[in-house]
This record gives C-alpha cells, sequence and structure tokens, in this order.
C-alpha cells in the first residue's frame, strides 16, 4: 500500500510518499515541502534516486501548494495513491488516537479549529484537495498531535479553574507537538537501549514545546489548552500572565481576538527582537550589534531552561535530554546556551560533537555528564504513514 502523508504547517506543507508493504517500516519514495507560502514560496521536491530540486514559485495558498504537491507525484513517481495520511495539530477531546476521516471527523477538526488558529484550518484545506485529486473509495487518516498526551496524569492535565466552568467547556491541557516528542522518546530508547528512561524532550522550531516522559509515556508537557502557553516560539508569546489580554484590549481599544492573533503572530522572538522570528537571523543580526536580538535569543534560551529545570523536578531526574525541531537540529549555538548552567544537573555537552551535528542524529553529551544528551531529527512522515497503515488494517 503507497501511503501519501501530508503535515500542513502555518506557512508551510510537507508532503511524502511511502511504501507500506517492503518490512515493518514504511519506505519513502518521495518527499517535497512548500516553505513560506504565498507570493515568495520556495519548493524542495526529491524522488528516490534523485538530486533534490528546489523551485520558487508562487503559491498563494495550501490549497495551491498541495495540488502542486500532486502534480509533482504524477510526474515523477509511477503507481496508485492508495491512501492518505494528514497530521492535525488539535483533536480537542473527541480524538486519542489516528482516526479514519469522514464528515463527523470533519467536523469535530473544525469545531476545535480555533483552539490551533494557525494550523487546523490549513490541515483541512489539504484534506479538501486530496479529495478532490483522488477518487473517492482512498481513504484518508487523520494523526493528531494532541493523541499522545490524552493520558496526561491529571495533576498535569487540569488548569485550577472552577470545575464547572472547565467541565461545561471542555478545558484541560491537551499539549500539542505529540507526534514529534513520541519519535524522540522512541527513538531515544532505540539508540540507548533505555525504554524506561526519564527523559525530557524539546521540540525547537518555529513552534517550541517541551515534554517529561518516562518509560514512553508523558507526564507533563509545556503547552495547554491552544499551542500559545508554555515556551517562547518564533511568533508566539508562550506563558504570560493571563491578566495581560484584558489589560492590553483596554489600553489599545482592542477585541480580546485582536489581541489573541498578537499573541500568536506578532509576539515570541519577532516581538522581542523587533527584526525577526528566525533564529539564524537573530544570531547574525546578534554579531552585528543589535541588542534586541541579543535580549530575544536570551530570553528564549533562559525560558527552556526554566522548563528544563521544572522537568527535572517532575522526573526526579532525567536520565536523557534531546533537541529536535529546525532550531532543536540545525542551531549548536542554541543547544550550547539552553543547556549552560545546568551541569548542577548532570545535564552538558561536549562543544565539539555539539557543534558537528548540525541537522544530523548525533549524541552530544559531555564527558562527565550523567544525563545522555542527542541530536534526534524528528520525521514525523514516517510515523504518520505507520499510524495510518495500522488504522486501516484495523478496521
Amino acid at each position: 500500500m503507497r501511503v501519501l502523508v501530508f503535515n500542513a504547517g502555518s506557512s508551510s506543507l510537507k508532503f511524502d510518499l511511502f511504501d507500506g508493504a517492503a518490512g515493518p517500516q514504511p519506505v519513502r519514495l518521495a518527499d517535497g515541502a512548500v516553505k513560506s507560502i504565498g507570493a515568495s514560496a520556495e519548493l524542495r521536491f526529491r524522488a528516490a534516486g534523485s538530486e533534490p530540486v528546489t523551485l520558487a514559485e508562487p503559491l498563494a495558498s495550501h490549497d495551491d501548494a498541495a495540488r502542486r504537491a500532486f502534480d509533482l507525484l504524477a510526474a515523477t513517481t509511477t503507481g496508485t495513491i492508495d491512501a492518505v495520511g494528514h497530521r492535525v495539530v488539535h483533536g480537542g477531546s473527541a480524538f486519542s488516537r489516528p482516526t479514519r476521516v469522514d464528515g463527523g471527523v470533519l467536523a469535530a477538526i473544525e469545531a476545535v479549529s480555533g483552539f490551533a488558529p494557525l494550523h487546523n484550518a490549513t490541515a483541512l484545506a489539504v484534506m479538501a484537495v486530496a479529495r478532490e485529486r483522488l477518487p473517492a473509495t482512498v481513504p484518508m487518516v487523520a494523526t493528531f498531535d494532541t493523541a499522545f498526551f490524552r493520558e496526561l496524569p491529571e495533576i498535569a492535565a487540569t488548569y485550577p479553574l472552577p470545575r464547572d466552568l472547565a467541565q461545561r467547556h471542555g478545558i484541560r491541557r491537551f499539549g500539542f507537538h505529540g507526534l514529534a516528542h513520541r519519535f524522540m522518546a522512541e527513538r531515544f530508547a532505540e539508540r540507548t537501549g533505555q525504554p524506561g528512561a526519564r527523559l525530557i524532550t524539546l521540540q525547537l522550531g518555529s513552534g517550541c514545546s517541551a515534554t517529561a516522559t518516562a518509560g514512553g509515556r508523558p507526564l507533563d508537557t509545556s503547552m495547554g489548552f491552544t499551542p500559545l502557553e508554555g515556551l517562547m516560539m518564533a511568533t508566539r508569546s508562550g506563558d504570560i500572565d493571563p491578566s495581560l489580554p484584558a489589560v492590553l484590549a483596554e489600553k489599545e481599544g482592542a477585541s480580546l481576538k485582536d489581541v489573541d492573533d498578537w499573541l500568536n503572530t506578532r509576539a515570541g522572538l519577532l516581538g522581542v527582537s523587533g527584526l525577526s522570528g528566525d533564529v539564524r537571523d537573530l544570531l547574525k543580526a546578534e554579531r552585528e550589534g543589535e541588542a534586541n536580538a541579543a535580549l530575544a535569543l536570551a530570553l528564549f534560551c533562559y525560558r527552556v531552561r526554566k522548563y528544563v529545570g521544572a522537568y527535572l523536578a517532575v522526573l526526579g531526574g532525567a536520565d536523557g535530554l534531546v533537541f529536535g525541531g529546525g532550531i532543536g537540529e540545525n542551531s549548536p549555538a542554541i543547544r550550547a546556551r539552553c543547556c549552560a548552567g545546568l551541569e548542577w544537573a548532570g545535564i552538558g555537552i561536549d562543544a565539539g560533537l555539539n557543534t558537528a551535528a548540525t541537522g544530523s542524529e548525533a549524541e552530544i553529551t559531555a564527558a562527565d555528564a550523567a544525563t545522555r544528551c542527542f541530536v534526534l531529527p524528528v520525521d514525523e512522515a514516517s510515523l504518520i504513514a505507520k499510524d495510518t497503515l495500522d488504522c486501516l488494517e484495523a478496521v
């Protein structure tokens, strides 16, 4: 069975084609990504056995990007697409496992889209294109970033709100980036032979989150009811005083929806620096003497360290610390700053190993550190493909 996987981000679309019949792990036949969807979109595509191709072309929406993906796959690969797997950020209380998509599932995803405003709508748009391009008999499966955290301990999932309000509106800490944190936990266990490890995983990219797991089960995670909670991110604020939205709305004469949009799209690294939400841009600006860029990076790393410290307390110490995501996998400087000063907790990274680990899987533990530190590039697509196959086989 050949499975097409779509992973829709806020301004990007990744797509991968897998052969699920070749063995226990799906084999990737092709992969691509559209970045910066809009007038200056960049498309990268690679079919197995071929050199990657990069194209600059306007793709105004996720719909356009998905149609372009289908066109490229049709032109460069043979065989049918037998199933489609989609990453969906927010599954709410309705979904705790990969689920075959039908009208009811689409409605349920739409119902919680307001809690993941940068992502759920794009996933739905891509699903619509897949249904447009493929026969109605081709099944689609939704895999949810929230599913990994459905069994968070009650003490970690509960907000200290009036119980009747929380129950009436289904308010709890859902957690996000579940596929990424699950991948890092599973891969750490494979690499180390420690399936019972106490582990802190850091998914650091445009969106950022931290998770504490023990034996592969999550005990706490930084994102909550929406992906806005937790770490500072590219354009999201992360943790703030809960009174600030009302204060900003009053002072600026804005609606709460306006403020929510500011916190999701104008805050974080972009907001503090006033320059960019991209760590690469800020590191360059810092070297050139931009004080606000330096402050943004310092604040970003400081908040990561705070969560690492909190999760050391949750776990009673950690056997491993894992970096994933675009920043976590590709920025040795940020990894070093995030770990600086944690030697007291047994966490230290080797400078040489850390510098060499750029976009590649590697252990970067310092010789005298008790906690094993890894860079583990996250392959969400392979998990989605496997979950899609397992879901369809279970029917």
